[in-house]
């Protein structure tokens, strides 16, 4: 079945960690062997190879670059535009995967469908262009609402305002605030642009704030629910069904410390807490009792988003393995045509309405 993924880092993998993603994953591993500078080297499970491999011929794909503060203790750069110019090195890989055939950037309707008639037709798809829809993980790189028209002139759809921690605009994962008066232009000014406002990441307050400033196109890419593993990084069911309003789409992340409870980095193991797809399909279904429906909930698996196969779900050995999703869908007693939504089709619609 086709999969459109809503999130990966792929530039970050490429640039951040070295990785060339036109190798194999066993390519890759077997290249990390004997690497600690990084957690999860040789513990990969994203190529180009296994994304053609599991029929994931779309993807949301992110460039990343947080600015910290001198008195900030995460990892970062320094300046707002040291930011902005890694942003930059990331785009220029994104392009260089194009010119080499191997990624198709994807921004607008016309693109959108020419690149679904071409996945989907009877040519090997593992010499086909993967598409993918570009979007900013935390926005501190946007150094002025100058850079983000650049950035919307060269193909961004999608902004996160937060990562972690507090943020040039926003709020993100176990910090506390708002999003004040920058935050409130930004959004102001995505919302001109037609940008979608990724509500991933963002704190309860900056999440509640966005939601009464932006009257955009908002999805949430990567998020699992706080009923289920109580952590600010989900969201609450409150949050859920605001998002659910505004005809969002949620697009559950594979990372196991946000799928199962009590999870202790660097001792949990996937296979110790029996962390596995079962529990994503418990978040798809818990999404889907809260709408009523099949029609919010897709997938933004975040494999290899700063992590490896000692975070991942034990039943995926390459990203390849999402593919399992859509039969045990099916044995929960999801219907082919809510199976489809799920896998691509609800992201697709969202996509589509936003652009049209």
């Amino acid at each position: 079945m086709f999969i459109l993924d809503a999130h990966l880092d792929l530039s970050m993998n490429a640039i951040d960690w070295n990785r060339d993603l036109r190798w194999t994953v066993d390519e890759i591993r077997e290249f990390e062997k004997g690497m600690t500078d990084l957690p999860g080297r040789s513990q990969n499970t994203v190529s180009l190879d296994a994304m053609r491999k599991g029929n994931i011929g779309l993807c949301v794909a992110t460039q990343i670059a947080r600015y910290v503060k001198k008195d900030n203790p995460l990892p970062g750069w320094n300046s707002p535009e040291q930011a902005w110019a890694h942003t930059q090195a990331q785009l220029a890989w994104y392009q260089e995967m194009m010119r080499q055939g191997e990624m198709q950037q994807i921004s607008n309707s016309n693109e959108l469908e020419n690149h679904l008639k071409y996945w989907n037709s009877n040519d090997d798809n593992r010499k086909k262009a993967i598409g993918f829809i570009l979007s900013l993980e935390g926005a501190d790189s946007i150094v002025t609402l100058d850079h983000l028209h650049k950035a919307y002139e060269y193909g961004l759809r999608a902004v996160g305002p937060a990562h972690y921690g507090s943020g040039t605009y926003a709020f993100g994962t176990d910090s506390i605030g708002g999003i004040g008066e920058k935050g409130k232009a930004l959004l102001r000014e995505m919302e001109r642009l037609n940008i979608i406002l990724d509500a991933t990441h963002l704190c309860d307050q900056s999440f509640w704030e966005a939601m009464d400033v932006f009257n955009g196109a908002v999805w949430a890419s990567h998020n699992n629910c706080r009923e289920l593993i109580n952590h600010n990084r989900q969201f609450s069911d409150e949050q859920l069904k605001e998002l659910i309003n505004r005809k969002a789409v949620i697009g559950v992340v594979m990372d196991t410390w946000m799928m199962v409870p009590n999870w202790v980095r660097g001792k949990t193991t996937p296979q110790s807490a029996d962390a596995c797809l079962r529990q994503i399909i418990d978040n798809i279904d818990h999404i889907c009792q809260l709408a009523g429906n099949t029609n919010h909930v897709g997938i933004g698996s975040d494999l290899d988003g700063g992590f490896g196969k000692e975070q991942t779900p034990h039943d995926i050995d390459t990203i390849a393995d999402l593919q399992k999703i859509h039969q045990m869908l099916y044995n929960r007693g999801y219907s082919k045509k809510d199976i489809e939504g799920i896998m691509h089709g609800n992201f697709l619609r969202f996509i589509r309405d936003v652009w049209s």
